[in-house]
């Protein structure tokens, strides 16, 4: 078993005998986080990607959806036979993505500048040409549905903006690590996290939006680079971008 306490270890000068109980007393509260020590995940299921540099991961119901960023493309993958049943070009590097319905959204990078689009996707017909959201500020990798409204989450602005049928933000949420994950899992916001993106130290952190402050906890460790998450009904999806892998887990908490 992994353990870990928060992000990083309080101050040198605190004795070691006392640290994690002054920590926990005294520091977790201020920074939004009441969960200090998690277990690493458990790996359920690693494949091998369809298409290399997974990026982007979305859950229709019966289809794991996932976009390439070195091809481009979005391929409709089936769990049970892992086979590719359909795929299309997408109008730009695939960054984000999240099932609305039977649909998909799909946040792209687009022209020279990168500029980041929302895109709606139509399984068995491709992209809409005439529909898009630009994202706010321009900037945004990781896309998430509530069931009723998208989020976009911006990676080293440490945020995520809820956006309105228009596309316009209606609400912010700030969170104390970098994002290059998100999903909604029964009611709460799951984010893949990390403070230093070229180490293995990623996390999996639940934010809790029904409080009025929202409820932010570290609730696992994932120990490699990881982006895009995904939920099946029964477990979360994410990509293991640079082994060209796809990875199912669990946890606990």
């Amino acid at each position: 078993m992994s353990w870990t306490l928060f992000r990083r270890q309080p101050p040198s000068w605190v004795p070691n005998w006392n640290r994690c109980s002054w920590f926990c007393l005294f520091i977790a509260p201020f920074l939004g986080l009441r969960t200090l020590v998690v277990n690493t995940i458990k790996e359920v299921r690693r494949l091998t990607s369809p298409a290399p540099k997974p990026q982007s991961l979305a859950w229709d119901g019966t289809t794991l959806w996932m976009g390439s960023r070195e091809t481009r493309r979005i391929y409709a993958i089936n769990p049970a036979t892992w086979t590719v049943g359909w795929e299309t070009a997408a109008p730009g590097t695939p960054w984000g993505m999240t099932a609305v319905g039977k649909e998909l959204r799909v946040l792209c990078g687009e022209t020279v500048d990168d500029n980041r689009i929302i895109r709606r996707c139509v399984p068995g017909e491709g992209f809409d040409p005439k529909w898009a959201i630009l994202c706010p500020d321009d900037t945004g990798s990781q896309l998430g549905h509530d069931g009723e409204r998208l989020h976009v989450s911006q990676w080293y602005l440490k945020k995520v903006l809820r956006l309105t049928q228009a596309g316009t933000c209606d609400c912010v949420i700030s969170v104390p690590h970098g994002i290059c994950g998100q999903v909604f899992v029964e009611g709460l916001l799951y984010l893949l996290t990390t403070d230093a993106e070229e180490t293995n130290d990623y996390w999996l952190t639940r934010v809790d939006l029904r409080a009025a402050t929202p409820v932010i906890e570290d609730v696992a460790r994932i120990p490699f680079q990881a982006r895009a998450l995904a939920w099946d009904g029964v477990r979360l999806w994410t990509n293991h971008r640079e082994k060209n892998q796809i990875v199912a887990f669990e946890w606990v908490g």
